[in-house]
């Protein structure tokens, strides 16, 4: 108990001083994971959305894919973007391999398919509910996608949040394509495995006290604006 305790004093040391090390992992943490969500968003909204509107054959497959990949192995992903970026691969010649960049792309791959499943729900569900409206106004399912993605926006941001949560908290992939390398790839997670294994428990639990923050931070101001705008629209 006093070893955990004298562990969680440091920790909390690290974070108030701002720790050099410990900052540089934050700041490259939030790059590669904010950059990822905001790609797959841009990516996954649109396309959840024409999921949910259009009628093509192959639709329910399609459905049933997104579902399934919103729970794909991190570590069948890291592998695939290591296959694919390594001298080898067909994206050998870019050297991305052991870069944030690969890194963003295995998240990416892994947050795509949550915020796509996640907005063609959202977004089937307000067709539902003002498809005769819409069609009375000469809008059909094209027409109507960029509106419903507009009105279901604050919704929206719960799926962004999911995908946030799962880039945030991802080891596995990024361990696997970033190297972990000190300095260049070295992320909250990587890290605090990287240094539990060490026995250096401060600095993770200094990381692990930052991760959380930042994650019920995020969750808070999501859940404020949400709250504001269904008073503005009451």
């Amino acid at each position: 108990m006093t070893d955990f305790g004298d562990a969680f004093a440091a920790a909390l040391s690290l974070v108030v001083t701002l720790d050099r090390d410990l900052v540089e992992i934050v700041v490259l943490s939030l790059r590669v994971s904010l950059t990822a969500v905001a790609v797959s968003a841009v990516i996954g909204c649109p396309l959840g959305a024409a999921v949910a509107l259009f009628r093509f054959p192959g639709r329910r497959t399609v459905i049933v894919l997104l579902n399934a990949l919103m729970g794909l192995p991190p570590v069948v992903v890291g592998l695939i973007v290591y296959l694919m970026l390594s001298r080898a691969g067909p994206f050998g010649v870019f050297g991305l391999l052991f870069t944030p960049t690969a890194m963003i792309v295995a998240q990416v791959l892994l947050v795509t398919p949550i915020i796509a499943a996640l907005t063609r729900q959202v977004v089937e569900d307000l067709w539902v509910e003002y498809e005769e409206q819409l069609r009375s106004l000469g809008a059909g399912p094209g027409e109507a996608l960029g509106a419903l993605l507009w009105d279901g926006r604050f919704t929206l941001l719960t799926a962004v949040l999911a995908g946030f949560g799962r880039a945030s908290a991802e080891v596995g992939a990024v361990m696997i394509v970033g190297g972990n390398i000190d300095h260049v790839t070295r992320v909250m997670t990587t890290a605090i495995a990287l240094e539990v294994s060490k026995g250096d428990l401060a600095l993770a639990l200094g990381l692990g006290i930052i991760l959380i923050a930042l994650t019920i931070c995020v969750n808070g101001a999501a859940f404020m604006v949400r709250e504001a705008a269904a008073r503005s629209q009451g």
